[in-house]
């Protein structure tokens, strides 16, 4: 078996180094190592201080010297990255089933907060990374490098990676703050891939403020559009499901239809020039409230674990490429001559991706808390330090930005550009080690879990035990709780500037019970699947 390896092995670095195309080997022994690193992930879940993807980076480094070790050096990748192919195929699941799990009231409260973060948050990190670049750069004297180049390094370092996020944070035992670095998450990596696409068409010769206002323009048009475009194609699904009831006929046509139409809201955005992360987040979200509950029980139970198990398997695809790609030996043969200055332009960027994400973090934090009417909904000192600290991992979005900026499908023949992404890959092993490791400890010390938590039902799709009874319960006492609030039609306005949150809630159920839900179908309808027997007929 060892021979029958090795040789396996030595065909497979023999075909990467020489073509670009991808072999039944490549992908055979690809597979077997993404079921490794889910088994191994899994016997590896208790421990505080490793997480799936730095399972996943340490057998792709594994991986990439065995593979060195069998071809002499020649290659030490499976499958040659393309970054177009990662935007197209790899991110949707993810961002997806993020959107579809995610904890909607804790997301929309904490939205303008959120908004602060990813939005505001990312211009000051990429203004503050860009222009630190240029200046240590220059000291150091890296090599020619546009202005272009340093805008482009800005928007690569501000993506922070969301996908880490959701394996070193809780979402039940640290709802505040899970919704608060993963929401920011998706509005960052939005806004840095609107910043990076901007940067390619923008002509850099002439910058004022004319093309400054124009840019911002242009990123609130795109930002509205694309959360716009989300929640009509997820309310279509849902009408369509509703009216149509896949799933008393057809169980598998009816997931088949929310799966494909979330993907066609990512591609139409894309082709639209569109943010296909916002896109299919916000269709994720409105999937989750409206068309999920349209369907029949098999139905959710399938369509939850679909969703989930599509975005394990990204996850695990990206970081355990990320591991291989880092033995990549001709990118570093190109540095080979000033280890030095690479060494030395990696660690700028690591101290300009800590100064940058900590120059908004705590100043957005303070302003947000001026905001706050109840001393318990604002964030304190452990709280930020949190959010700082979860923020830094640098991931898949930066490796794919990097790429399209720096090389061409994963090969660059210029020692600068090489460097960058040696830089690139060197920040994102990093800070997904160094900073993964230490964040589920930092988390516990910081923000110990209390000794008795109260046993309470989540309103999400979290599991299929919570499609049962206490599920409508819940949301049947949320409802009638809020509907208990009087809110007097000429104090309106002012209940709306002191208790913001109950007055725009209140008002959002009104709306959605009277005009959404009889359309659109959703959980608490009376015409919902969920609430019709098998062999009743839709009204």
């Amino acid at each position: 078996m060892g021979s029958i390896a090795a040789s396996a092995l030595i065909r497979l670095g023999a075909f990467t180094s020489g073509s670009d195309q991808v072999s039944v080997d490549s992908i055979t022994l690809f597979v077997v190592l993404l079921c490794a690193c889910i088994i191994i992930g899994y016997l590896l879940e208790k421990k505080q201080w490793i997480n799936e993807s730095i399972t996943a980076l340490f057998i792709g480094l594994g991986t990439g010297i065995i593979l060195l070790l069998a071809t002499k050096g020649r290659s030490s990748r499976i499958l040659v990255f393309n970054e177009e192919l990662f935007f197209i195929y790899v991110l949707p699941p993810i961002i997806f089933n993020a959107g579809f799990q995610v904890k909607k009231k804790q997301f929309f409260k904490n939205f303008t907060t959120i908004s602060l973060f990813g939005a505001v948050g990312t211009v000051i990190s990429f203004c503050v990374i860009s222009f630190g670049a240029k200046v240590l750069f220059e000291t150091l004297d890296i090599g020619y490098l546009e202005l272009r180049d340093y805008l482009a390094l800005g928007a690569i370092f501000s993506a922070t990676d969301s996908v880490c996020t959701l394996q070193v944070l809780n979402q039940d035992e640290t709802p505040l703050l899970y919704s608060l670095v993963f929401g920011e998450g998706v509005v960052n990596d939005a806004t840095s891939v609107v910043f990076f696409n901007a940067i390619q068409k923008f002509d850099l010769s002439e910058i004022n403020l004319r093309m400054a206002l124009k840019f911002i323009g242009n990123f609130l048009s795109l930002f509205i559009t694309s959360t716009l475009l989300g929640v009509v194609i997820g309310l279509l699904c849902a009408y369509i499901i509703k009216k149509l009831y896949f799933g008393r006929h057809s169980t598998d046509r009816e997931v088949a239809l929310t799966v494909l139409m979330a993907y066609l809201s990512y591609i139409i955005a894309e082709l639209c020039d569109l943010s296909g992360i916002l896109t299919v987040f916000f269709c994720g979200i409105v999937m989750s409230h409206y068309t999920w509950h349209n369907m029949t029980e098999s139905s959710k139970v399938t369509t939850k674990h679909a969703s989930t198990t599509m975005s394990l398997i990204a996850e695990t695809f990206i970081f355990l490429y990320v591991g291989m790609d880092a033995l990549d030996i001709e990118k570093w043969k190109l540095v080979s001559n000033s280890p030095r200055k690479s060494v030395a332009a990696s660690a700028a960027l690591l101290a300009l991706v800590l100064i940058g994400r900590a120059s908004f973090v705590f100043p957005l934090s303070f302003l947000s808390n001026l905001a706050k009417k109840s001393k318990r909904d604002e964030l304190n000192l452990k709280q930020q330090v949190t959010i700082w600290w979860a923020g830094l991992m640098r991931g898949a979005v930066s490796m794919a930005l990097a790429y399209n900026q720096f090389a061409k499908s994963g090969h660059t023949q210029q020692p600068g550009n090489a460097t960058m992404i040696t830089c690139t890959i060197s920040v994102v092993l990093f800070s997904t080690v160094v900073f993964g490791f230490l964040t589920k400890p930092l988390v516990k010390l910081l923000l110990p879990a209390p000794t008795h938590q109260s046993a309470t039902v989540s309103s999400e799709p979290s599991s299929p035990r919570s499609l049962t009874l206490p599920l409508l319960n819940e949301q049947e006492s949320e409802d009638s709780r809020i509907g208990s609030i009087k809110i007097p039609r000429s104090r309106s306005l002012g209940l709306l500037l002191s208790s913001p949150t109950h007055t725009v809630h209140y008002y959002w159920k009104q709306f959605d019970n009277t005009l959404m839900r009889p359309v659109f179908g959703g959980r608490g309808f009376v015409g919902s699947p969920s609430e019709n027997s098998p062999t009743e007929e839709r009204e």
